[in-house]
Parts: structure tokens; sequence; C-alpha cells
């Protein structure tokens, strides 16, 4: 596992994690790593991360119902 570090630049402040290097494209997705955010594009790439998440989960469930018991 390799590991990365992200800083995010939010209100003014800036922000450093480190995640797994795999998660990057995921977590940059809405998430712009290049400039100042605001909470409220913050709060907006959330839920478009937490939409994205729901419609797999329905997906998967759909799969999963078709599958024989």
């Amino acid at each position: 596992m390799s590991e990365k570090n992200l800083t995010f630049h939010i209100n003014n402040m800036a922000y450093s994690i480190n995640i797994d290097a795999s998660l990057e494209k995921d977590i940059t997705k809405y998430l712009d790593t290049n400039r100042n955010m605001s909470t409220k594009e913050l709060l907006l790439a959330y839920l478009r991360m937490t939409q994205e998440f729901n419609n797999f989960k329905v997906e998967v469930e759909n799969i999963s119902n078709k599958l024989p018991q």
C-alpha cells in the first residue's frame, strides 16, 4: 500500500491528509487541490460523492436481487 499526501485549501486554510494512493483519483474527482475552495464547494463535493455511492449501491442491490437465492 502506497501512501499519498494531498493538500486541500478550504476557506484559505490548508488541510493535508495521507491517503492510499489508489484513492487519489476518486478523492480529487470533485475536490480540486490546485485552488482554494469554499465550504459550499466542499459540501457540494460531498453530496456528489454521496449520490455517486448511493447510485452504485442501488446497482449492486439490483444485480444481487437477480442472483438465484
